[in-house]
């Protein structure tokens, strides 16, 4: 690096340079430093844009000028910023305070080009008012924030060609690692997750997994065993006859939920009539679509399930509107323990998920994955949580 002097001065960072010096003189004499014959074809054909090279000079010389007003190299001053056990604690506090008499910031840029390493995370769910993926966000900017990442975020808005879209340009942006919430397909590849699995960026799965994204490492719920404890607590008020309103077909988490109904009833012995069995989707307007079904079909149901708080919240509102009494009439069960669920008009039993965790443990598992740690998938349990629509059975209107 015999040249760096020269090098600051044309590129407008040293005493006495001006701005006006040209790109491809920097091109040049970034060629020279870095040692090719032909520094304009180098910086041209390099992968780091011009840009990049601005910050790694600009942090040098300011972290130099922090050096000379200590008395100390450049290198100390480096150590000392990064609490390297190096320095004496007398040296690392001069030098702290020196920092910040002077308002040095650590520019991104530059620290990025001498790790590799980008500090940035990207992070995909449905949306940012998903009442179930705000709590899980709020966990994962957390630990990002005390572990000095920083989260790109973006929303799939349930559309497969914008999760594609986002997902791309989060590679292209060399992000350290990925938080997904995959907008579930039934598909077994998917163009933007094969390129991801062939690059090998750490990524992991919030939620379950498709068979597209199955090679991926995944934080879950176990919502089959949540499921199943739902439909024993109405099983042990004396239900019978189960309405189950269920998920969109694509979506493991929907199909868990499903089959953890389906085997409560197994267990104590009470059939399965696919005539209780309704394909709601996610929403409380589906929700409400199908309590509607529920009415017009009258299967002789006396509770009713749902596949999230959603889906029984919209349908809870549509029987109640109707004169149909719960619990006394029909017991209502949701899945999620959203904010919602307390303050319904008849605030709603329901499966309390453990959303915070999940980020938090997602986030685990992610620097792991990144440290080059051993992880694994790990899957959290859920909690029934007994409130006011549902009780035991009575004479009610649905009661057939």
């Amino acid at each position: 690096l015999g040249n760096r002097r020269s090098a600051r001065r044309g590129i407008g960072v040293g005493r006495g340079a001006h701005e006006s010096n040209s790109t491809q003189w920097i091109g040049f004499e970034v060629g020279k430093i870095f040692g090719n014959r032909n520094g304009q074809q180098s910086a041209q054909n390099s992968s780091f844009p011009c840009p990049d090279w601005f910050a790694f000079f600009r942090a040098v010389v300011r972290l130099k000028e922090i050096a000379e007003a200590a008395g100390v190299s450049i290198m100390t001053v480096s150590k000392a910023l990064r609490d390297k056990p190096d320095n004496s604690t007398a040296t690392k506090a001069r030098i702290r305070r020196l920092v910040e008499k002077m308002g040095y910031v650590p520019d991104s840029a530059a620290t990025s080009l001498r790790s590799r390493t980008s500090r940035l995370l990207g992070v995909i769910i449905p949306g940012v008012t998903d009442p179930i993926y705000a709590r899980v966000l709020t966990a994962i900017e957390q630990q990002a924030h005390e572990l000095g990442y920083d989260l790109l975020l973006n929303q799939s808005l349930g559309s497969v060609e914008r999760e594609e879209t986002a997902l791309r340009r989060l590679l292209a942006r060399r992000v350290d690692g990925l938080l997904l919430a995959p907008v579930h397909r039934l598909e077994p590849h998917t163009p933007a997750y094969d390129e991801l699995l062939q690059r090998g960026i750490p990524a992991v799965v919030l939620g379950h997994r498709s068979a597209f994204c199955a090679k991926l490492m995944a934080v879950e719920i176990d919502d089959m065993g949540a499921s199943a404890a739902a439909t024993r607590h109405l099983l042990e008020l004396g239900h019978r006859r189960i309405a189950f309103l269920a998920g969109p077909l694509a979506a493991p988490w929907a199909a868990e939920r499903l089959e953890g109904y389906r085997r409560a009833l197994r267990e104590a012995g009470v059939p399965i009539d696919n005539r209780l069995i309704f394909h709601a989707g996610s929403t409380i307007e589906e929700g409400a679509r199908s309590a509607l079904q529920l009415i017009q079909e009258q299967p002789g149901a006396t509770a009713l399930q749902g596949a999230n708080d959603l889906v029984a919240i919209g349908a809870a509102n549509l029987l109640l509107n109707q004169g149909v009494r719960i619990p006394q009439d029909l017991s209502v069960v949701g899945f999620g323990n959203v904010l919602v669920s307390e303050y319904f008009r008849v605030p709603l039993t329901t499966i309390r998920q453990p959303k915070f965790r999940l980020g938090a443990v997602a986030m685990e598992t992610l620097v792991k994955l990144i440290r080059g740690e051993p992880a694994e998938t790990k899957r959290l349990p859920a909690e029934l949580i007994i409130r006011a629509s549902s009780g035991p059975v009575g004479p009610g209107r649905l009661n057939g």
